[in-house]
């Protein structure tokens, strides 16, 4: 049987430095680095953080813009950051990303009730910022 379900596999972000990006999102956000050894010994362009078995954040260089030439424009879109990328959790992921991120000083936003995503009504949702400036929203369901 084909399976025929679209399903999200990437987003790539740009970053700065890719090392302490994934630095971040593996200490603050929790989030497992994917090729972080490969790209730091040169053998990768660039690493990634998973977010499931089926996602990743790919964090790219932003010294790598001038080699984007897949579409026109497109290395315009370095510094350009998405106006985010929502993570949702289950509701004891959720308290202990919050709490991490507080513990490693990541100003997050309040907490809201209620915001419509993939999968209906959110019980819960906060903002925070990486050291890039990418906004990630984290949400759990009932």
């Amino acid at each position: 049987m084909t399976d025929n379900t679209t399903r999200l596999d990437h987003v790539v972000l740009w970053v700065r430095d890719p090392v302490a990006a994934a630095e971040f999102y593996a200490k603050a956000v929790g989030l497992e680095p994917v090729r972080l050894q490969e790209f730091t010994a040169g053998e990768e362009p660039f690493p990634s953080v998973r977010v499931n078995e089926e996602a990743l954040l790919d964090l790219m260089p932003l010294s790598m813009a001038e080699r984007m030439t897949m579409l026109p424009g497109a290395a315009e879109s370095s510094g350009h950051p998405v106006n985010h990328v929502c993570l949702a959790l289950p509701k004891t992921g959720f308290d202990a990303l919050r709490a991490r991120l507080e513990e490693h000083a990541v100003p997050v936003s309040d907490v809201s009730h209620g915001s419509f995503g993939a999968r209906g009504d959110a019980t819960r949702s906060f903002y925070f910022r990486d050291p890039d400036g990418n906004v990630v929203e984290a949400r759990h369901y009932d």
